[in-house]
């Protein structure tokens, strides 16, 4: 009897044992004489590490600083018709490369200051005489064709893209003086219209330069600020405002092209 008594009294105090060794566990301190290290922080990713992404020089003294953006504010930013995206598919592709079917969609809406005849664009500005442009089908490297784009009236242009054996550029006409004015890519023009950039990418290919060009637009003169060819190609740049652009920085990585969106002002 009393051995039961005693197992009976004891039960509550080895049931509780257990609940206060988990309860009241002694706090953990640092040794005597033993340095506690503090974690590192967090790497970002590598792309976000790659130095020679990350700076822009404008001109001798001055380096333009190129960050991360958050691609949800860049893919709600809108893009001119005329600046074309990259196909998605073999039926993009071949559709994309009938330039003659592109531009007879284009000089559809062009008035009668647009037009061609055979070979030859012909262009009309007010105070200047025909502009003429011929395509030349030559199987080396005399080929060049000259693709109708579209009329910008934001800053009186025609936007014509030209098709040379390997490669090419686009070309702007004035609708007044009928002057020529080449870019590296279609002109994305900022929403209070005084400038407008060009980013062109062919990281891969190399047929055509990779970089950036940013123009103004003094009382509707073409005027060149700065232009850099870089290892990165800029595709696509949209206007946050009316001094910063963002677009997909294209790199060459690991044997293949990467992307990311980043943001860089390039007006003052």
């Amino acid at each position: 009897m009393l051995r039961f008594r005693t197992v009976v009294a004891a039960l509550p105090l080895a049931l509780a044992l257990p609940a206060c060794s988990l309860r009241m566990q002694p706090a953990e301190k640092p040794r005597p004489n033993i340095a506690v290290l503090p974690l590192p922080p967090p790497k970002p990713p590598r792309i976000y590490r790659l130095e020679s992404l990350d700076t822009l020089v404008q001109v001798p003294g001055r380096v333009l600083r190129i960050y991360p953006a958050a691609r949800p504010v860049y893919e709600r930013l809108s893009s001119p018709a005329w600046v074309a995206a990259k196909p998605a598919s073999a039926e993009e592709e071949d559709s994309f490369l009938d330039f003659a079917a592109e531009e007879r969609r284009h000089l559809a809406k062009a008035g009668p200051r647009a037009l061609r005849t055979g070979r030859v664009l012909h262009l009309r500005p007010t105070a200047a005489p025909e502009v003429r442009l011929t395509n030349n089908p030559a199987e080396d490297e005399h080929n060049i064709a000259y693709e109708y784009l579209a009329a910008l009236p934001e800053i009186r242009q025609w936007l014509l893209s030209v098709h040379l054996y390997e490669g090419g550029y686009y070309l702007l006409i004035d609708q007044r003086t009928g002057k020529r004015t080449q870019l590296m890519a279609p002109p994305v023009i900022a929403p209070d219209g005084r400038h407008f950039v060009c980013g062109n990418s062919d990281v891969l290919a190399r047929f055509e330069p990779s970089g950036l060009q940013l123009w103004s637009l003094d009382e509707g003169a073409v005027r060149l600020l700065w232009e850099r060819q870089t290892e990165w190609g800029c595709t696509q740049p949209r206007w946050l405002d009316n001094k910063t652009i963002l677009f997909e920085q294209d790199f060459f990585e690991k044997g293949d092209v990467d992307t990311r969106v980043v943001r860089l002002k390039v007006v003052p």
